[in-house]
């Protein structure tokens, strides 16, 4: 007996001094052990846990889901991967001790501490993907569900058709059109349905890169290339995008002296960082986007003529919003439900609302409209959007458009908009659906029979 005391004195003192948490259940499900590293994983201490059943442990929050009662449940051994607290990530695994006949005595698991190890793998994919980038700030990637491809219209079928046609061979392509149009969810498809879907897509803002820091963001350097130039030299844009495609953004705002040496490395197809002495082959895809009518600067001697024909192989003109009505009722729905599903909320438009921003000149185009849609979703704290929760330059332009429209809709509706109108104040000025119906006049179930029924409330 002594020797056996012994030997399990050394077994907890192997178990409290383990490098991994250790936690001990019984065959029904109640802690007896907790190690001293599985209180430092986990900031509970064991005079909470021990005598408590994982069931128990589970519902007063401490764990969200327990391996012991799976273990338990299936008899064999289980692993899981764990958050603990939100914030530490964990592998956590239960293995079944069996007695003499085969029944489950204990569930022994052991809690391993893995946030470091997350925590470096991620920062080594970061680091890769900004040495990729050369911590660039001038480009940008975009893979958003909130800019897919949407549209009823025949323009843009007609686009999209070109598009699937013409995006399997390298061809350069100009794409044309008002800001916020959508010119880069086509470019985006273009590579998409190209044979370099899984090569590099780079994105750069001629715009927003100083004239002086153009040439080497695009082209780079070499080491020693120039003063300030960083000591181990810099691959550029376009040799980052070797075998796949670059969207040059704003591609009038690129200075002329640059458009020549961009000119002859398409020509090339070589291209040569600054202080370099030999060339690299490059085969990449160009796409052009510009909300500028490059014909125009072309006369005006603002962009080379060369360059122009070079970069317009194939151009695509993407239509403003007004002139394809057909799609903004797609778009529409599209973006509110997206909103809704995206922040969890339940909301709806009402047909009024709806033909006001049909007849919308939309200006800013699908950009304004998805940004309206965002806002109406999350800042309107109603369920069914009427008319007077619209923008006023919006509601305004629905009433210039139609000076001599009196109304929306039948007598019957106008009243039911000013009740809506008229509880909506009321609850605000309140605070209180109870309070509401006694300043209104009205008992509370029938106040809430009406918001039920005009969507202002969740049943």
């Amino acid at each position: 007996m002594e020797r056996y005391r012994d030997h399990l004195k050394k077994m907890e003192a192997i178990i409290e001094f383990s490098t991994d948490g250790i936690y001990v259940t019984d065959h029904n499900g109640i802690t007896i052990l907790v190690n001293s590293e599985y209180e430092n994983i986990t900031g509970f201490k064991r005079e909470e846990l021990i005598g408590n059943h994982m069931a128990d442990l589970k519902e007063q929050g401490y764990i969200d889901q327990s391996v012991s009662l799976l273990v338990l449940e299936r008899k064999k051994l289980i692993s899981i991967m764990h958050k603990i607290n939100g914030k530490k990530d964990v592998i956590v695994t239960g293995n079944p001790v069996f007695d003499e006949t085969g029944n489950i005595e204990m569930v022994m698991t052991s809690v391993r501490d893995i946030t470091h190890l997350n925590d470096m793998r991620q920062e080594l994919e970061k680091a890769k993907y900004f040495s990729e980038l050369n911590y660039n700030r001038y480009t940008f990637k975009m893979n958003d569900p909130r800019q897919p491809i949407i549209f009823k219209s025949q323009k843009m079928r007609q686009i999209y058709d070109e598009v699937k046609l013409i995006s399997p061979r390298p061809t350069s392509m100009l794409i044309s059109g008002e800001s916020g149009t959508g010119k880069e969810v086509v470019a985006n498809l273009i590579h998409k349905l190209s044979d370099r879907k899984d090569k590099p897509f780079i994105k750069v803002n001629c715009g927003a890169i100083p004239e002086s820091l153009m040439e080497s963001e695009l082209f780079g350097y070499e080491k020693g290339a120039f003063t300030g130039a960083r000591e181990e030299g810099k691959i550029g844009l376009l040799e980052l995008a070797n075998g796949g495609t670059i969207m040059l953004d704003e591609i009038g705002e690129m200075p002329l002296q640059l458009q020549v040496k961009l000119l002859r490395t398409l020509q090339e197809k070589q291209i040569q960082r600054i202080g370099g002495k030999s060339p690299r082959n490059l085969d990449i895809r160009i796409i052009s986007v510009t909300n500028q009518n490059l014909r125009k600067l072309v006369k005006e001697g603002k962009f080379r003529e060369d360059l122009f024909y070079r970069l317009l192989v194939v151009e695509i003109e993407v239509p403003p919003l007004r002139e394809r009505q057909e799609d903004i009722d797609e778009l529409i729905d599209h973006y509110f439900l997206h909103y809704c599903r995206e922040y969890k909320i339940k909301k709806s438009l009402s047909s009024d609302t709806k033909n006001v921003l049909r007849s919308y000149n939309w200006p800013g185009n699908v950009r304004e409209l998805r940004n309206l849609m965002e806002s109406i979703v999350v800042s309107i704290p109603v369920n069914c959007i009427e008319i007077s929760h619209l923008p006023p330059h919006i509601y305004n332009a629905y009433k210039d458009a139609k000076p001599n429209t009196k109304s929306f809709s039948t007598l019957k509706n106008q009243v039911e908009q000013f009740e809506m109108q008229v509880t909506r104040d009321s609850i605000q000025e309140n605070k209180s659906i109870r309070k509401a119906a006694e300043k209104l006049g009205v008992s509370h179930s029938t106040l809430v029979k009406k918001m039920k029924r005009w969507k202002m409330i969740i049943e």
